[in-house]
């Protein structure tokens, strides 16, 4: 589902320093630390200004035994990491859903989560935005999910489940998620124009027309529009 999830953050060393300790724990290594920091699909950034901070994002990540969403907690916690939940059976969630929570620095909730349908690709298993409408950003997320090949889920009028291949985010009723950034891959650049098209007609607005993006790296064909919330999301063919 994911190609890669941006978040923009208040201090960068802070940061950094939270989710490179928490990701050792679930085996992911840092992949790139130079203008951004990422750790395979998920990557964080320097907010320009305070108001770009992403704030009330929920982030799973995916961890390949329960030691390790019981590592990931105490990680947190020796670091001074705020407690939002301590490792535990989540059978709300599903049968079998052990997960522990953290505060990051700017207060987003970091999870390792295990179980049955754990995500194999990519680190995120799943992301939570809190929505200021649910209706409303159901309705963009099925436009989007036209051309991405998403299927969604209404768990009841607060939540609806966004799913796709490999992966979910959800959509809950609350102060609304800020700045956050969610990219989906397409398999070719007519794919990227689609979702472009299909987003504006439907009156969301534009905050990239599809083109080439040489600055990520040749053949970064992608384009960008912003959910109801002003979430940054994208659409994106690696074709070279």
């Amino acid at each position: 589902m994911f190609d890669h999830v941006t978040i923009r953050v208040s201090d960068r060393q802070a940061s950094q320093r939270f989710y490179e300790t928490v990701l050792a724990t679930v085996g992911v290594a840092i992949t790139h630390d130079a203008d951004y920091a990422e750790w395979t699909d998920f990557s964080l950034r320097a907010a320009e200004e305070p108001t770009a901070v992403t704030q009330r994002l929920h982030i799973g990540f995916a961890a390949h035994a329960r030691p390790e969403v019981d590592a990931f907690w105490y990680a947190g916690q020796d670091l001074g990491a705020p407690d939002d939940g301590p490792p535990g059976p989540r059978p709300q969630y599903r049968e079998d859903y052990y997960g522990a929570f953290l505060l990051d620095p700017d207060g987003n909730s970091a999870e390792a989560v295990h179980h049955g349908a754990t995500r194999d690709a990519g680190v995120i298993d799943h992301l939570w935005l809190r929505v200021s409408d649910v209706a409303a950003s159901a309705a963009f997320y099925a436009t989007v999910a036209r051309v991405a090949g998403h299927q969604l889920v209404e768990h009841s009028p607060g939540h609806v489940q966004v799913k796709g291949s490999g992966g979910s985010f959800s959509l809950v009723a609350g102060e609304p998620t800020r700045n956050a950034h969610m990219a989906f891959p397409a398999d070719d650049d007519a794919t990227v124009d689609a979702f472009h098209a299909v987003t504006t007609v439907a009156g969301h607005p534009s905050n990239g027309e599809p083109g080439e993006r040489p600055v990520y790296h040749q053949g970064y064909y992608a384009a960008f529009v912003l959910d109801p919330d002003g979430n940054n999301i994208e659409m994106v063919n690696h074709n070279r």
